[in-house]
């Protein structure tokens, strides 16, 4: 079905986090860092305190009350404003709020801030060699079958061997709708819009800074203009607008510009992994190994454990992973889509590229070859999965038969044309969700949870299966997402939204019925008091009779009924769960310019149970997309003199537009995944971009002959 929110989308009526305009609203602007690294001395806000329209100049010379943080979410380690140090260009220093916006930023340009600055650790090249162990995770895997003593002997077993490093640039999260945090306070109750991936976690973290408890706090954020990570949680414009708030006694909302939200709120870290790959002459695995590093920012501890999906997606008796990192004054490091492996991807699936070139075998062959039906790492056996059967299906469609094994054998024109295909995998699970059902008197049902719709689907996902338990018509289903004042539901991330909340509408729909069951039994005016009432199609009924449930409730003066269900965490512990897909794609490359262009692409999906095929279609196509524009145009520059991002805006950071994608063919093959829950769907929200800067690579080589190691695959490296 079309997305349920759709029509107020197109329509301008969806209401985001900065529409929001209540009584007295004043604006704040942030004042963010001219250096990367060092101590701010001193702030002079004289002048700008004279501007018109200024109400208040906040500075870590005059803080607002904010208490320390008690743990990390992916975000900075403290609170705003609450000391003197620089740790990253671009941070936020201050915050003017006044009457307007334009007078909040007019006044913040009239600020000036002396520092004593330092240089900035800010190139992970020259970091590398000094990469140390991680600040949390294991530093080394091993996994090594009997009588092997080190990953390096079970390499040097192998027939034919490659070892090849391959780097990913830091990379921005782009979502079309900048951060944004509207805040008032009603005595001691606080009600904050703004734009999230999951309103409890919101609530969780200002409970921490402002030391208040979480039943005084409402977060409102029913839509979300994408999101992709840097929405999770929360960032230093929020608990400053709160506070700001208070301590004014008046609305305040804070809106981020564009530049600002390459710093303030957080980036996919830069990445080298170096991949040792031996097989035998048929093409067997014998050993993975894959010593990954990651950049990581001095202000957080996350970084991207890059090396870890060579524990998970080739089979192989044995594997070997590191984790190190490289720790920089840069903005915050933080999840962006699909977090280590489509960097992990990259490097695993283009060795599997560069190993079958040197076992003159095909790579679709070479990756049959070690498909397992057991987790690697573990030896758990998966839950479900058809990863053959999208390889061959795909192979079929594609016309994967057509590729030249020769590099730079196919010309097309002025265009040298090439084949390429990585292995589409994430992982899934199950947590704990739960939602209210509440049928009502005109007929409709509200299906209600602190969910989040980053454009996702997700609230025509639960449009879709209450209508289907209830028996009613899907336009007589309102859900309501991103609510603190509703049911803890699954947050938007790790691909579980779906496979949590899901199952816990359909529970939730099923004790509604039960309720309304009761009460057409037990009411003492109800037509079937004492009667043996089933509910079927949306109606009542006993005795041959039927009655709409919104019929019944309006005759019996009843405004609603209503049952609030919670699904429990996945209890299966003897199993592995990760949905898998094939990706398959044509490149073309200029033969004079050097410039790539992909020209087709197909979608080979395992995911189980698809509940919408239109807006899952989407998800897939849209990690694709993100997939390709990691491979081809992503790079955020960092200057290692200052620590700038050089290229901060949308101008200069390079996206996918239209012109960049040809049609996207997807095939679902909805398998249902029964182990994880019985409605057995598995997320897929990041399952695209896996895989997807593999299959261009490894198109591209096939096109020139050109094996490109360093991401984005850009025109110069083509030449």
């Amino acid at each position: 079905m079309d997305r349920e929110d759709g029509p107020v989308k197109v329509t301008g009526a969806a209401v985001y986090a900065a529409d929001n305009h209540p009584d007295g609203l004043a604006h704040g602007y942030l004042l963010t860092s001219t250096i990367a690294r060092g101590s701010i001395l001193a702030m002079d806000t004289s002048l700008a305190e004279k501007a018109p329209g200024v109400i208040a100049i906040y500075t870590p010379f005059n803080p607002l009350e904010l208490h320390p943080y008690a743990k990390e979410e992916n975000a900075e380690l403290t609170p705003p404003l609450q000391d003197t140090g620089v740790r990253y260009y671009g941070q936020a220093i201050g915050l003017v709020v006044a009457e307007t916006f334009e007078q909040a930023r007019d006044a913040a340009a009239l600020v000036t801030t002396r520092y004593d600055a330092e240089r900035p650790r800010a190139s992970f090249a020259d970091g590398l060699a000094s990469a140390t162990p991680p600040p949390n995770g294991t530093p080394v895997v091993d996994v090594l079958a009997p009588g092997v003593s080190s990953i390096d002997e079970a390499l040097a077993a192998g027939d034919v061997t490659v070892t090849v490093t391959y780097t990913t640039p830091a990379e921005t999260h782009v979502a079309m709708e900048p951060h944004a945090t509207v805040a008032f306070w009603t005595g001691d109750q606080l009600t904050v819009y703004t734009a999230s991936q999951g309103v409890r976690l919101v609530v969780d973290r200002l409970t921490e800074t402002l030391a208040i408890g979480p039943e005084r706090i409402r977060v409102i954020n029913p839509y979300v203009g994408g999101g992709f990570g840097n929405k999770w949680g929360m960032w230093a414009h929020t608990p400053l607008t709160v506070a700001a708030a208070r301590a004014l006694d008046r609305p305040v909302k804070t809106v981020l510009t564009r530049e600002q939200v390459f710093t303030v709120v957080g980036h996919r870290p830069v990445t080298a992994q170096t991949v040792s790959l031996g097989a035998a002459r048929d093409g067997t695995l014998i050993a993975v190994k894959n010593d990954g590093v990651s950049g990581k920012s001095a202000s957080n501890d996350f970084y991207e454990q890059v090396a870890n999906l060579s524990l998970a997606l080739y089979g192989s008796a044995n594997l070997h992973v590191s984790r190190k990192v490289v720790t920089l004054d840069v903005p915050v490091t933080t999840i962006m889509r699909a977090p280590q492996e489509s960097n992990g991807s990259f490097a695993l699936d283009s060795a599997m590229d560069e190993l079958a070139a040197e076992l003159g075998m095909d790579p679709l062959d070479l990756r049959m070859k070690n498909d397992t039906a057991v987790h690697p790492a573990s030896g758990l056996p998966w839950s479900s999965k058809h990863l053959a059967e999208c390889y061959t299906l795909g192979a079929e469609r594609f016309g994967w038969s057509r590729r030249s094994p020769r590099p730079g054998a196919v010309i097309d024109g002025d265009w040298l044309v090439g084949l390429g295909m990585g292995t589409a995998t994430y992982g899934a699970g199950r947590g704990q969700a739960s939602i209210n059902v509440r049928l009502r008197a005109d007929g409709r049902a509200v299906v209600s949870g602190t969910a989040a719709d980053l454009g996702t689907g997700q609230s025509t996902v639960f449009a879709l299966l209450a209508a289907d338990a209830l028996g009613i018509p899907v336009g007589r289903v309102v859900p309501v997402l991103g609510d603190s004042a509703t049911p803890p539901a699954a947050n938007a991330g790790g691909s579980g939204s779906t496979s949590t909340n899901g199952p816990a509408v359909r529970l939730a729909a099923d004790a509604a019925k039960e309720a309304m069951v009761r009460l057409a039994t037990e009411h003492e005016k109800s037509p079937f008091h004492g009667q043996e009432v089933a509910f079927s199609a949306g109606e009542v009924r006993a005795g041959g009779r039927g009655m709409p449930f919104g019929e019944l409730l309006t005759l019996l003066g009843v405004p609603a009924v209503e049952a609030t269900a919670t699904s429990p965490r996945n209890p299966v512990k003897d199993h592995a769960f990760r949905s898998f897909g094939a990706h398959f794609c044509e490149v073309r490359v200029n033969r004079w310019t050097g410039e790539p262009r992909v020209t087709r692409w197909l979608c080979v999906v395992d995911a189980g149970t698809i509940v919408n095929a239109r807006t899952a279609r989407s998800q897939i196509v849209g990690g694709i997309v993100m997939g390709i524009g990691q491979a081809l145009l992503e790079d955020l520059r960092i200057e290692p003199e200052t620590g700038r991002f050089a290229n901060a805006t949308m101008a200069d950071y390079l996206v996918p537009v239209n012109a960049d994608i040809p049609h996207i063919d997807v095939e679902f093959l909805n398998y249902p995944d029964t182990l994880l829950s019985d409605l057995g769907a598995r997320g897929i929200g990041e399952f695209g971009i896996v895989g997807a800067a593999a299959a261009v690579a490894n198109a591209v080589h096939n096109a020139t002959g050109r094996r490109i190691r360093d991401l984005p695959i850009t025109l110069d490296k083509l030449l």
